[in-house]
């Protein structure tokens, strides 16, 4: 059980990962564009820079949401998890308090 805890949280911090890439890039082209104004001699090297670490930055961006997508289907279906919420109470443990909620609806 504790598996399956694991993966569900993982799977919404992996997506999180993804989110915090998109920020990166627009914190960067942000100071890329500002420096390139700044000093615009200087604008081939900064967007060469500024090119490479994108490619770093979507790289990482598009791993996390491929580890997002193969997480996900790991986690079990509804109907398994409420399996196991069944089998726990008719041996008088709850797992959770959600388990107390789905027990009761089952039940009416």
């Amino acid at each position: 059980m504790d598996y399956f805890v694991v993966l569900a949280i993982g799977v919404p911090v992996v997506a999180i990962a993804a989110v915090g890439c998109a920020l990166s890039q627009a914190k960067m082209i942000s100071s890329c564009v500002e420096s390139m104004a700044r000093q615009p001699s200087v604008a081939p090297k900064v967007q060469l820079a500024m090119i490479i670490g994108i490619a770093f930055i979507e790289s990482l961006a598009i791993y996390s949401l491929m580890m997002s997508f193969m997480l996900f289907r790991k986690l079990p279906s509804s109907e398994a998890i409420l399996e196991i919420f069944k089998q726990n109470a008719s041996s008088g443990e709850l797992l959770s308090s959600a388990a107390n909620v789905i027990m009761q609806s089952a039940v009416r």
